[in-house]
């Protein structure tokens, strides 16, 4: 069995990754069998009704895992889904004595804690090209598939944005959900107010999530308007199984994106509504079979600002349960 301290250590880790407005649904038991990741329906949106954006940020954070343990010599060894009787248990972790650790391997570990979640507008990203072929060639052999959407359907997506937005202006739970993860006290978990953007700045966001808003100012005023790349993460079906691969596809997204300076905002909030996701179905236009799932604003932010500090996250003592010695 792994050292206990490497496992918190990894753990903790994990944890740092993505999740619906910093839900954190996970759970992690560490028993005689490995380390086991779970669902926690506790932890669940009430709008993620399928809990499909539950098992993404799960996916998310079991790659992670697998990047955290890496750099400390050891390989996760993953079996998705061991049980069949039990749909909440996500993933049976066991550990095998890893090839020495490279540099490369170090840099991927290191990103998880520069990667934070900017929804502030965004320049171009720095040296793309080359980037977008990187993160094409880490996905090519898996079955999440990557696009990158052409800046001639910008604007429809930003329509399409709009729209999704506006199905929902007269939801009540849905917003009052948003005022519950987004209400300005401290808390372990949520969105802090040092993470939303005023009004003004979200004006020169055409794609992005509609948050109440701050009294942050105009901050980044010399960008005008937001020119991220905007990627879409897309799966061949719809299950379970899509939806937990498509958050380790995520995650590799974004830590390689942190790890070459770019800043990153991962983006649901079109693929939650039946018709502005197949919409965006439409706009990547890969067959009738791909299942969008995740967006990711990219782009390049100020290299002089002082970032906020890091969102909020549960203890590891409250995620991870040791059962045995």
């Amino acid at each position: 069995m792994l050292d206990v301290e490497i496992i918190k250590d990894a753990v903790s880790l994990a944890c740092r990754a993505p999740s619906l407005h910093n839900s954190q649904p996970w759970r992690w038991v560490r028993d005689r069998a490995g380390l086991q990741l779970l669902v926690d329906p506790s932890r669940a949106v009430h709008t993620d009704d399928t809990s499909r954006e539950a098992l993404i940020s799960c996916g998310a954070a079991l790659d992670h895992l697998r990047v955290a343990l890496a750099a400390a010599g050891w390989r996760a060894v993953i079996e998705r889904f061991p049980d069949p009787h039990n749909p909440a248990h996500l993933a049976c972790i066991t550990f095998e004595r890893g090839a020495a650790v490279t540099g490369a391997q170090r840099r991927r570990a290191d990103s998880i804690l520069l990667r934070r979640t900017d929804r502030l507008p965004l320049a171009a990203p720095r040296n793309w090209a080359a980037v977008e072929a990187l993160l094409a060639a880490e996905l090519a052999s898996g079955p999440v598939r990557l696009h990158t959407l052409p800046s001639a359907a910008r604007s429809r997506l930003a329509e399409v944005s709009q729209f999704s937005e506006a199905l929902r202006l007269y939801d009540g739970e849905y917003h009052a959900e948003l005022d519950w993860w987004t209400a300005p006290f401290e808390v372990a978990d949520g969105i802090p107010q040092s993470a939303l953007i005023s009004a003004s700045e979200s004006d020169r966001v055409d794609v992005g999530r509609v948050f109440p808003v701050t009294r942050a100012g105009q901050r980044r005023a010399d960008l005008g308007e937001d020119q991220a790349a905007i990627l879409v993460l897309s799966t061949p079906g719809d299950r379970p199984t899509d939806a937990l691969g498509c958050g380790e596809a995520l995650s590799t997204v974004l830590l390689q994106c942190a790890a070459a300076g770019l800043a990153t905002c991962p983006l649901t909030h079109v693929t939650e509504v039946a018709t502005s996701r197949a919409m965006v179905a439409a706009l990547i236009g890969d067959g009738d079979d791909v299942v969008p799932q995740v967006l990711i604003r990219v782009g390049t932010a100020p290299a002089i600002e002082n970032p906020p500090p890091p969102t909020p996250r549960h203890p590891v003592s409250e995620v991870l349960a040791i059962e045995v010695a």
